[in-house]
C-alpha cells in the first residue's frame, strides 16, 4: 500500500447538469460589491421583518420547540395555512392530508418535479423563467419545453402553449406574479389554461411565491381559486417572501390528497422535514391576517417611489402589476446589449441590475434590464439619484 502523493487522482466526474455555471445573480452581486454599486439586482429586501415575528419564534425556542417537527409539517402551521388559503381564495385543503411545509419554494419545486417527472418526460416553462425551474426537470431526466410568453407583454400565448403539448407532456409550470416581467395572470388567463388542460393529464406546478404582491387594486388568481387547476395542482407559496424573510427558507405546497402521497414521499427523503421553532413562530404570527393583507399596499408605495424617481429618466418603464421587481427598456440609453448594459451601469453609474436574457434559455436580448425594489426607501432614493444621470 503506498501512500505517494502522485498516485492521489480525484476522479473524472460527469457533470448532470453540464451547462449550469456561475450564475448572473452572483456575478452582478461580486460587481455591485466591487464597485460600492448599490444593488437593485438582488431579489430579496434589505430591511427587517416585523419583530413581533422574531419574537414570536424566539418564545416557539424557549419553550422547547427544538427537536424534529412531523416530517409534512407543525400541525398548526399546517392548520393556519390552510384557513388562510380558504379565506382568501375559496377552497379549502385538508391540512392533514394536502399541505405540506418545504424548506423554502425552491425546495418545494424541485421536490414537486422529482416526484411527478420520470425519465423522457417534458415540462413546458414559460420563457422567461426563474433559473431553477430548467435545471430541476434535467436533474429528474425530464426534457423542459420552453415556450416565450409575448415579449413585450409577457402575456401567455395559449396558442403556442397547446403547440407545445405532446403526449410526452407531463407537467406546465406557471408563476405569477411573474419573475421577471411583474405581470400577472388574470382570471381570463386561468380560465384558458383551465381549458387547454381539462382533456389531458397535464400536471401543474402554480408558482406564487410573489402572492401577496399585486397592485393597483388586482387580485391574485391562484390556481385554487380554479377547480380545473387545483384538482391538478401543486401550489407553492413562500413565507420567505410574504414576511421578509428570505433567508428562512420556509414554504408550502398545497395539493390533492393523492398528489401531496407522492409529494410526500420524495420530501421525507429530500429534506424530511423544516426547522421547527420557525414553523411554531409562523403559526402564531398568521393569527392576524393583517401583515400579508397590508403587502400589496406596502410594496405599491416603493413601486411608486421608484416608478416616479425613474420617470424623468430615458429608461423606458415597463407595466409592473406585480411582484417586487420593475423592468426597464435599456434602448433610448444605451446600444449595450443587457448583460454589457447592466455591467457598465454597475461601474460607471453604481446601480446593479439584472439582464432579462439571463432567464431565457437562448439568451434572447430585448434591451430589458430587471430592478428589485424590495429596499428601504433611502436605499431607493440612492439609487434613484444615480440613475438620473441616465
Amino acid at each position: 500500500m503506498t501512500l505517494a502523493t502522485d498516485t492521489a487522482r480525484t476522479p473524472v466526474l460527469a457533470s448532470k447538469l453540464p451547462q449550469v455555471g456561475t450564475t448572473i445573480f452572483t456575478v452582478m452581486s461580486a460587481l455591485a460589491a466591487e464597485h460600492n454599486a448599490v444593488n437593485l439586482g438582488q431579489g430579496f429586501p434589505d430591511f427587517a421583518c416585523d419583530p413581533a415575528l422574531v419574537d414570536a419564534v424566539t418564545a416557539a425556542m424557549q419553550a422547547g420547540h427544538n427537536q424534529y417537527p412531523p416530517m409534512t409539517g407543525v400541525p398548526a402551521l399546517r392548520e393556519a395555512v390552510s384557513a388562510k388559503i380558504e379565506a382568501l381564495h375559496g377552497r379549502r385543503y385538508d391540512p392533514a392530508s394536502e399541505i405540506t411545509i418545504t424548506a423554502g419554494a425552491t425546495q418545494a419545486i424541485i421536490t414537486t418535479i422529482l416526484a411527478i417527472v420520470h425519465p423522457g418526460d417534458e415540462v413546458i416553462v414559460l420563457d422567461p423563467c426563474y433559473d431553477s425551474y430548467v435545471p430541476n426537470i434535467e436533474l429528474a431526466g425530464g426534457r423542459a419545453v420552453r415556450v416565450p410568453l409575448t415579449p413585450g407583454t409577457f402575456r401567455p400565448d395559449f396558442g403556442k402553449i397547446s403547440a407545445a403539448i405532446t403526449p410526452r407532456t407531463r407537467a406546465i409550470l406557471i408563476n405569477s406574479p411573474h419573475n421577471p416581467s411583474a405581470t400577472v395572470w388574470s382570471a381570463e388567463d386561468m380560465l384558458a389554461l383551465q381549458d387547454l388542460l381539462a382533456p389531458t393529464d397535464i400536471l401543474l406546478i402554480s408558482d406564487e411565491v410573489y402572492e401577496h404582491m399585486v397592485f393597483d387594486g388586482g387580485q391574485h388568481q391562484s390556481a385554487a381559486r380554479f377547480a380545473g387547476l387545483a384538482a391538478r395542482a401543486f401550489i407553492v407559496s413562500s413565507f420567505g417572501k410574504t414576511f421578509h424573510v428570505t433567508g428562512w427558507k420556509v414554504g408550502t405546497v398545497a395539493a390533492p390528497a393523492a398528489l401531496t402521497a407522492e409529494f410526500r414521499k420524495v420530501h421525507q427523503f429530500n429534506v424530511f422535514t423544516v426547522n421547527t421553532p420557525v414553523q411554531y413562530g409562523l403559526a402564531s404570527y398568521l393569527k392576524d391576517p393583517a401583515p400579508y393583507l397590508q403587502l400589496p399596499a406596502f410594496y405599491q408605495a416603493k413601486r411608486d417611489l421608484f416608478r416616479e424617481g425613474l420617470a424623468g429618466s430615458r429608461l423606458k418603464l415597463l407595466p409592473s402589476t406585480g411582484s417586487y421587481f420593475q423592468c426597464v427598456d435599456i434602448s433610448a440609453v444605451s446600444d449595450l446589449n443587457e448583460s454589457d448594459f447592466c455591467q457598465w451601469l454597475t461601474r460607471e453609474i453604481g446601480v446593479a441590475a439584472i439582464p432579462l436574457s439571463a432567464f431565457y434559455g437562448d439568451g434572447f436580448d430585448q434591451r430589458v434590464v430587471r430592478f428589485c425594489f424590495a429596499k428601504k426607501d433611502d436605499t431607493l432614493r440612492a439609487a434613484l439619484e444615480r440613475l438620473r444621470k441616465l
